[in-house]
């Protein structure tokens, strides 16, 4: 049985990537998609709204048009969100607050809204999309990690506060996963994973199936880390 027709399931950051998969999956399973994104959206089967998830006036209207079309919402999966890969020595403050304004801030604001139609309805889910980089980081990555390990504190808070309302929210953490031509990758890029692959996005949406399936009520307030157990490996020079 397809868990997931008739669910009303909205998908940020759809137009590439893993967002575009994610919201391909769940409109393959029957679901009915909306994918948000500030570029155009080129899916079948799929609503697609262009809109700026940094501007707080924009959420507020998105989910308006939400409520005004469907009357509802089920599943939110947060994915929208940028990097700015610069020395914190140079990184501005605008830059800084680019990030912060659409991974963090448009995350939370984008739940705030999608549970009030929740919360009508009944219920629903939120998955906040954060990185492994929420607890290991790279060189020159300050304003996407503050911004991700902000996403997993955010996913438990909310995961307390709308648990009342019969809504779950949970976080995935992604490692490698690549979105471009799979079949460039190297031997030693496979190699280096204890699962023996670098991830796809598949991987996450299924991932994202998961935590949304309407049996798994009893999951809420975590962080799935999804990264062929890259955080889970020791590695010193030799």
């Amino acid at each position: 049985m397809n868990t997931f027709t008739n669910r009303i399931v909205l998908v940020s950051g759809a137009a590439q990537g893993i967002g575009r998969v994610v919201a391909q999956t769940y409109a393959a399973r029957g679901a009915s998609v909306i994918a948000v994104d500030l570029a155009s959206i080129a899916l079948d089967q799929v609503t697609a709204i262009q809109a700026d998830l940094r501007d707080p006036q924009a959420i507020e209207s998105l989910f308006a048009e939400v409520q005004a079309q469907y009357g509802r919402l089920d599943i939110l999966i947060n994915n929208a969100g940028i990097s700015r890969w610069k020395s914190p020595y140079e990184l501005t403050v605008e830059e800084w607050d680019e990030v912060l304004n659409l991974n963090l801030r448009g995350s939370f604001l984008c739940a705030r809204e999608a549970a009030k139609l929740m919360k009508a309805g009944g219920g629903g889910k939120i998955v906040n999309m954060s990185s492994t980089r929420a607890l290991m980081s790279e060189p020159n990555t300050e304003a996407y990690a503050a911004s991700k390990g902000g996403l997993l504190a955010l996913t438990h808070a909310l995961a307390v506060s709308l648990g009342p309302d019969q809504i779950q929210v949970n976080a995935i953490s992604p490692g490698w996963i690549e979105t471009k031509d799979y079949s460039q990758l190297r031997a030693e890029d496979h190699a280096q994973h204890p699962s023996g692959r670098v991830g796809r996005p598949e991987d996450i949406a299924n991932a994202c199936l998961y935590l949304t399936d309407p049996a798994n009520d009893f999951i809420t307030g975590v962080n799935l880390v999804i990264d062929g157990g890259m955080t889970r490996k020791m590695i010193y020079l030799e």
